[in-house]
Parts: structure tokens; sequence; C-alpha cells
């Protein structure tokens, strides 16, 4: 079940693409933007982080964290990232149990084909650690605008 607005953010620590352990108790004081995506340089997950690397400097203008988090290995991350030179922290959860926690792991439909995956769901979660505003379906191409909107909105 996917955790709701006002949930207390679950703790967890893994490796970064560099393979250093990232831990969210870390950012405590700071609002973090905890983004789950399925995969590594595929079509819509590179739209997604370039829109995030592109609106970066503003979102740490604004006081944000942004994370990544998907079932990628830290070697598969740490080429999106170089490739994309994206400037922000992703997350390694081969083993879901971040994405777990958070229940974003579930049955999908492609072309009327059932499979189970990673739904590409973000989380605002305040300096206190609860979860202030959650993207069930975060508009890719325009996520980081959306994400200051709700910050703003959210006071």
């Amino acid at each position: 079940m996917i955790l709701q607005e006002g949930d207390k953010a679950p703790l967890f620590t893994a490796p970064d693409q560099d393979e250093k352990p990232i831990a969210l108790s870390n950012f405590r004081g700071k609002k973090v933007v905890l983004y789950f995506y399925p995969e590594d340089d595929t079509p819509t997950c590179t739209v997604q982080a370039c829109n995030l690397r592109d609106k970066y400097a503003l979102l740490r203008k604004e006081g944000y964290v942004v994370l990544g988090v998907s079932p990628d290995p830290p070697a598969k991350h740490k080429k999106f990232e170089t490739k994309y030179k994206l400037p922000f922290t992703l997350i390694a959860d081969p083993d879901h149990h971040i994405i777990d926690q958070y229940g974003v792991w579930g049955e999908k439909q492609l072309y009327g084909r059932k499979y189970m995956g990673l739904h590409r769901t973000t989380f605002l979660i305040d300096e206190e650690g609860v979860i202030r505003k959650v993207f069930l379906r975060p508009r890719n191409k325009q996520h980081a605008e959306e994400i200051i909107k709700a910050w703003k909105e959210l006071g």
C-alpha cells in the first residue's frame, strides 16, 4: 500500500551512484524530494531526470534536496548520472527495501499486458520527516515546476 500524505517517511540507508551510503535521516531539517522511477536511461525516466537537472539550481535555491530511487545498481546509476550530468543523488534499491517501504511496487499494465513494476511516484517530505505531498503520476516534462508549486501551496 502506497504511503499517504501525513504519514511519517520511512527511514532508510542505501548506496548511491558512488556506492556511498545515503541515509534519509541525514536530511532531517531539510525539505526532501524523494522520487521513485523505474529504470535508468529509459525515455520517460530520462525526461523526468533531465527536467529535475535543468531546474536543479531553482530547486536548491528553494531549499529542496533531490533524491532519486530506482531498482538499478550503483554502477548503472553512475552511467546515467554521467551521461546526463545529473547533479543529484541516485539511490540504488535492487532488493526493493525502500521501494516496498514506500509501497511503490505493484501491478502495472502496458499494451494490455500485466506485469509487476515500479510506479513512478514522488514524495515531498518536510523538515520533520512527514510526507506532505504524493505525486502518483508526475508530469515528467514539468516535474520540477509542479514540485515547486506544491511546496508553495503547502506553505
